[in-house]
């Protein structure tokens, strides 16, 4: 088999996508954020993701694949073409610096969706965050780094279940705001929830019923009270 050694071989760690095919390792040097953002989904270039646009048999030996082996076994010898088949059925291989950092980050966007989102049960209060990141490393909750938080929550939860009593609702408010402070109902619903009702008096009051996670309650009610200096009047439906 002719390969075409004309990089030198590299002497620090690279982040890969790497596919097999008929015995031979085909392989590219890729911006492993990206090629992560795309496996959840997120439309990003081809040409973003690589490094540089080569295809290799070994990518840290700088052994670059011959055009008629890519051929042969892709159909094409066209860089990007390759690179994508190799994306979309092969596996990222990160470096465990890079690794370690993803899940770093995937853990505390985790961490936040369950503080935000869940409550304690017991006492209809979010959890704290140093509780939910105990209960994590007691259950030694590993979490894919490729691949969406929100995939994997449902599978976490019934680890951390057993550790920490969680439950996911939502509740409803209903707000009744005077005109003086209506234009700012809009900027807080959407950023705690949704609007389920909405309606203008005649005196420019605003009255409607928005729906948040449960543990955002008392942070919801906190800024509502702190833009209307508490001339709001809240009811919490059941």
């Amino acid at each position: 088999m002719q390969t075409n050694k004309t990089y030198e071989k590299e002497h620090f760690k690279l982040n890969l996508a790497r596919i097999k095919k008929e015995g031979q390792n085909f392989e590219i040097n890729i911006d492993p954020d990206l090629a992560i953002a795309m496996k959840e989904g997120q439309n990003i270039a081809i040409s973003e993701i690589l490094k540089s646009e080569h295809i290799f048999f070994d990518a840290r030996e700088g052994e670059l694949a011959s055009q008629e082996m890519m051929k042969t076994i892709f159909g094409t010898d066209d860089v990007l073409k390759v690179a994508k088949k190799i994306l979309d059925d092969g596996e990222i291989q990160l470096t465990a610096e890079h690794r370690q950092k993803v899940r770093d980050r995937k853990q505390k966007k985790l961490v936040s969706m369950i503080h935000r989102n869940a409550i304690d049960p017991r006492s209809g209060l979010p959890h704290p965050v140093q509780r939910i990141e105990n209960a994590l490393n007691e259950a030694k909750i590993k979490i894919n780094e490729i691949g969406k938080v929100e995939d994997q929550l449902q599978d976490i939860l019934k680890k951390l279940q057993p550790i920490i009593p969680i439950k996911f609702e939502r509740k409803q408010i209903e707000v009744k705001i005077g005109p003086e402070h209506a234009h700012s109902m809009y900027t807080i619903a959407t950023k705690y929830g949704s609007i389920k009702e909405n309606q203008w008096l005649n005196d420019g009051s605003w009255f409607g019923v928005i729906e948040i996670p449960a543990g955002l309650r008392n942070e919801f009610l906190d800024e509502l009270n702190n833009i209307t200096h508490g001339n709001a009047i809240i009811k919490m439906l059941e």
